[in-house]
Order: C-alpha cells, then sequence, then structure tokens
C-alpha cells in the first residue's frame, strides 16, 4: 500500500438479514404502516433485523409484536416467499443507518393472515416505528413505499400473487 486507506466501498459492506410480514385482513387488504422517522411521506409493511440465534419465521413474528402490537395468536401463516429478496440503500445513507454496517438488506417475506380486530393493533410500542396505519390494496404497496424499495415490494407482492385478491 501507499499509506492512503481504502475508501470502503458499498459492494464491501454485507447485506443486512431480515423478515418482512405482508399481513392481510379478511378483506385481503394489507397493513401500511408510516415511518415515524423520516420527513417524507414513507409507508411499509412491518419488517426488521433477524437477531443471532433466531429463524426468519421467529423474527417475523418478534417485529409483528414489537412494531404493531400484534401477538402471535393474532396471525396464521398462508405463505413463505421462496428465496430472498435483496436491496440496496441509497448512497447517500450508506454509512449513515444501521451504524454503517450494511449496504441493504436481504429479506424472507412471509404472508399472514390477521384474525384479530383494528383494535388490537397498537402502534405505541417501546420503540415505535409507525405514526399512523390503514389497511390498503397489497397491488398499491409499491407505490406507498420509499423509491429504492419498489422494486422489493413488486418482487414480494409477485410471490404472494396466487393468494391476493384482484
Amino acid at each position: 500500500m501507499n499509506g492512503r486507506s481504502r475508501a470502503m466501498s458499498k459492494t464491501d459492506l454485507p447485506y443486512r438479514p431480515c423478515a418482512g410480514v405482508m399481513l392481510l385482513n379478511h378483506d385481503g387488504l394489507a397493513f401500511a404502516g408510516q415511518r415515524i422517522d423520516t420527513t417524507m411521506e414513507a409507508w411499509q409493511m412491518p419488517q426488521g433485523g433477524i437477531d443471532p440465534g433466531e429463524t426468519a419465521g421467529q423474527a417475523a413474528i418478534r417485529e409483528l409484536g414489537e412494531e404493531i402490537g400484534v401477538q402471535h395468536d393474532k396471525v396464521e401463516l398462508i405463505a413463505q416467499a421462496p428465496g430472498e429478496f435483496y436491496y440496496d440503500l441509497p448512497d447517500d445513507l450508506i454509512g449513515k443507518v444501521w451504524k454503517g454496517k450494511w449496504r441493504g438488506q436481504r429479506q424472507t417475506w412471509f404472508l399472514y393472515r390477521f384474525l384479530g380486530e383494528d383494535l388490537d393493533i397498537n402502534l405505541a410500542t417501546d420503540h415505535p416505528e409507525f405514526s399512523t396505519w390503514r389497511w390498503v390494496d397489497p397491488h398499491e404497496l409499491p407505490t406507498l413505499i420509499v423509491p429504492f424499495k419498489r422494486q422489493l415490494y413488486e418482487d414480494v407482492i409477485a410471490a404472494f400473487l396466487p393468494y391476493l385478491k384482484g
């Protein structure tokens, strides 16, 4: 080396392992929550990191409880999407989120049926992530998500298409 340190590029960073949940109500509409940590209008489905020693399925259930207050007895697994889905953070977010450890996420997605009532959804959790929520047509989700996750949401919808209405 010539004494200069090489700056770490995005491709040197790994993807953060995560689980995501498309939660459908009895009308076939999907849960979407508006993120609390952004000034732009950004809606998303529940999702989050997989802890060490945890399976993707366990993480999905944990995230439902942590993010929207929904416990395992209020959901029923419909399907798990085949494979993993990836997205990269935009360059301006690299090094700013997740303590700079990740270039994006690799996600395992689950489709659950919500067995509870709307009153069972509680955004006032210990670490709130959403300011408000609503039920939406699943096909509308890619138009609500931040642009850099749009393709991922289109891929998730395609994976669950046999189970979706419309």
